[in-house]
């Protein structure tokens, strides 16, 4: 809102008015903007909290300090949400198709991991939200981001030429055409169809449609359409998922998701930027600039969070934070076109389900085999496997820390090797 504003506070020639033009400076005001709410109104919710009784409920599984937990504050995810939204509402161009979208994710599945949430506390339910709800909450998320990035106009992909024989000039004149969707013969741009980065693979444009190539042409755009719902569906769902199994140690998926989010800021920022784009010979996506503000605003509110759900915590994001933060990381990497990074770049939240499904796989399969289930790991999650073999829980914590930014470094380093 704050960005229309200054926008016409500049049309009117009121001196400083223009800094709200820049990326930069509205990325940094929503960082300390998200860091501020959430540290000032984190203390008060978690009072409320408290006071309501809000209490997490701690099944005991014989890990070293679990029943200290009972009782700390869940559904924090709240300073989470509220501190992501508020700051996007005051710096992003509220029109802009991916901000609508991130924004969608957000509170839907925000809301999804809420109505878990209640059901668990105050219904005294420990399974929570069934399945099948959760589940249709995010195929429904699914259909419309696929939906919007195959339909939409401005969610388009523009190749373009001469880039770097170009003046300053004549580069803003091109950004200024793109933007205002006007054909000129210094690019081309594709709308209504879904394209994705190979990583590691030079010339690494795929087109979906040409999983369907096979097909007769007057039903290819519709399957194509449908394999990338698809996708994307699997893709929501698994981080999603991903996140909350995560989010079984102090400050693990909150430390997690704030180094996510520092990677796709950098690859946002580089696929709006039609120099750098140019450079790195990667796809050129007009109007994801404002995703960078997103990816700021999240940072800012996972680092503010970490401040009382570090070691030992003073309260718990619940499903209210986890199914969110892992959707808008699933989401964001979709609409910038670096969906098939999501291995590498969520690797924590993917050992983590894989750990889950081998574990029961393993033991279902040894149990029909010799009457016994035998297991992979101690527990799962993984994280809970380190905690069995009597590591202490911050350095299981930190380890995975490191994990999460090694992971975030490659995945930025496939920019250029390929």
């Amino acid at each position: 809102m704050l960005y229309y504003l200054f926008q016409y506070l500049d049309k009117l020639n009121v001196p400083g008015a223009g800094v709200f033009s820049y990326i930069s400076f509205r990325s940094a005001a929503a960082v300390i903007t998200a860091l501020i709410i959430s540290m000032l109104i984190g203390k008060k919710i978690i009072l409320y909290l408290q006071k309501k009784q809000v209490g997490e409920v701690v099944r005991d599984l014989g890990l070293e300090g679990q029943l200290k937990k009972k009782g700390t504050p869940s559904m924090g995810g709240i300073i989470i949400l509220a501190s992501i939204v508020i700051p996007v509402l005051l710096f992003a161009r509220l029109n802009n198709v991916y901000i609508i979208l991130m924004l969608l994710t957000t509170i839907w599945l925000g809301f999804i991991g809420f109505v878990d949430d209640y059901i668990k506390i105050f219904k005294k339910n420990k399974d929570g939200l069934a399945a099948r709800f959760k589940i249709m909450g995010q195929i429904i998320l699914g259909l419309i981001v696929g939906i919007t990035l195959f339909l939409s106009d401005d969610a388009m992909i523009v190749e373009t030429t001469n880039v770097s024989g170009m003046s300053a000039r004549e580069r803003n004149e091109l950004v200024e055409t793109v933007a205002q969707n006007i054909q000129s013969e210094d690019f081309k741009a594709d709308k209504n169809t879904i394209k994705t980065t190979i990583p590691f693979v030079k010339n690494n444009e795929f087109d979906y449609s040409w999983l369907v190539a096979f097909i007769n042409k007057d039903h290819r755009k519709i399957l194509t359409w449908l394999v990338f719902v698809v996708l994307v569906i699997f893709i929501i769902t698994a981080v999603s998922n991903g996140a909350n199994l995560t989010d079984g140690l102090d400050g693990l998926a909150t430390g997690t998701s704030a180094i996510t989010g520092v990677a796709l800021a950098i690859l946002a920022y580089v696929s709006s930027n039609i120099i750098y784009a140019d450079y790195l010979n990667i796809m050129f996506i007009p109007h994801s600039e404002e995703l960078v503000i997103f990816a700021a605003a999240m940072i800012g509110a996972t680092i503010g969070f970490l401040w009382y759900n570090s070691y030992p915590a003073q309260v718990f994001m619940g499903d209210t934070g986890s199914l969110a933060l892992g959707g808008i990381i699933a989401v964001f990497a979709i609409v910038i076109r670096k969906e098939l990074l999501v291995p590498i770049l969520c690797g924590v939240f993917l050992m983590e389900n894989l750990s889950v499904v081998l574990q029961v796989f393993w033991f279902k399969r040894t149990k029909r085999k010799y009457g016994v289930g035998r297991r992979i790991f101690l527990m799962a999650p993984l994280h809970h496997h380190y905690q069995k073999k009597g590591y202490p829980e911050p350095k299981i914590v930190t380890r995975f820390w490191i994990v999460a930014i090694i992971l975030a470094v490659i995945s930025i380093v496939t920019l250029k090797i390929r």
